[in-house]
């Protein structure tokens, strides 16, 4: 993939939106049982948007440059959008609106150090920081057992959405729920792609999916998109079985772009006794990784 074109996310995304939506659903009577278009028409969309045909078609071909808030907000509202597709929605238009940027690499990101102790400090879950890409830029102890299967990629950082579109295989193996696992990482790369177009690897780690894998494809072309929230993850791990974990992913305010993501399971649990035992298995990793380096003198 060498760029994402604005206009073609916006046509994309409009047209897919408006498909979904049955006229029964917006309120409107459904003449006949004949329709050509699948969801509502154009002009449908335009009037529970209150907005001209021809204002519609522009905005659906890819010219929100011109759109007020007010304008997007009763668009969201027409196609019954939820929080991250109205979300998304004006992350397009900020762009349609901006000048026309190249490509750009971003500066290496590196955690800060006090970061990485906060991380460290975390000693009885699973902690990590990542990007909008799904790269893992620091993890604490627990989280590096956790995510072994993730880190046995040797490529620097590890990235999530390599491993579950292009080792499936083992990606089945340790994510439960590996389908919608899959289908929420596409959806949140696509987020990242209306908030950063531009970005140079980004649009390459797309490209990479969209080559090797034809699941990214499928979800891909689906047009959805999700925002990084809570929610519960469960995995299989190779040495303590299957963990139901509930997952903190919270927005770094110093860091634009960041998140830190926590895992915990309620005390007394199946779970929790397995992160304790992950745990003791992790220290024994360490100690053993300390005790082979080579000493000097």
């Amino acid at each position: 993939m060498a760029t994402m074109d604005p206009r073609t996310e916006i046509r994309e995304f409009l047209s897919s939106r408006r498909a979904r939506i049955a006229p029964e659903q917006a309120g409107l009577p459904a003449y006949g049982g004949n329709r050509r278009v699948k969801g509502l028409r154009r002009e449908e969309v335009a009037l529970l948007a209150g907005v001209s045909v021809d204002y519609y078609v522009r905005m659906e071909r890819g010219s929100l440059a011109g759109a007020s808030d007010g304008v997007l907000e009763a668009l969201a509202s027409a196609l019954q959008l939820d929080e991250a597709e109205r979300d998304h929605l004006f992350h397009l238009a900020r762009q349609s609106r901006a000048p026309r940027s190249p490509r750009r690499r971003r500066p290496a990101v590196t955690v800060r150090s006090t970061l990485q102790q906060v991380l460290e400090a975390i000693s009885d879950a699973p902690a990590w920081i990542g990007n909008g890409r799904y790269d893992v830029l620091a993890m604490n102890q627990l989280a590096r057992a956790l995510y072994s299967p993730v880190l046995a990629d040797p490529r620097r950082p590890a990235n999530t959405a390599r491993f579950v579109y292009l080792n499936p295989e083992a990606a089945r193996d340790f994510f439960v729920d590996y389908d919608q696992v899959a289908s929420a990482v596409a959806a949140k790369l696509r987020m990242e792609a209306g908030r950063n177009p531009h970005d140079e690897e980004l649009i390459a780690l797309v490209g990479e999916l969209s080559t090797c894998s034809e699941l990214f494809r499928q979800r891909w072309a689906s047009q959805d998109v999700r925002l990084h929230r809570s929610g519960r993850k469960r995995m299989h791990h190779p040495i303590v079985g299957q963990l139901d974990l509930d997952v903190e992913s919270l927005e770094l305010p110093a860091e634009p772009g960041l998140h830190l993501n926590i895992y915990t399971a309620p005390a007394g649990t199946p779970t929790a006794e397995k992160l304790a035992l992950l745990a003791s298995w992790a220290a024994t990793q360490q100690t053993l990784a300390t005790e082979l380096e080579p000493h000097n003198g």
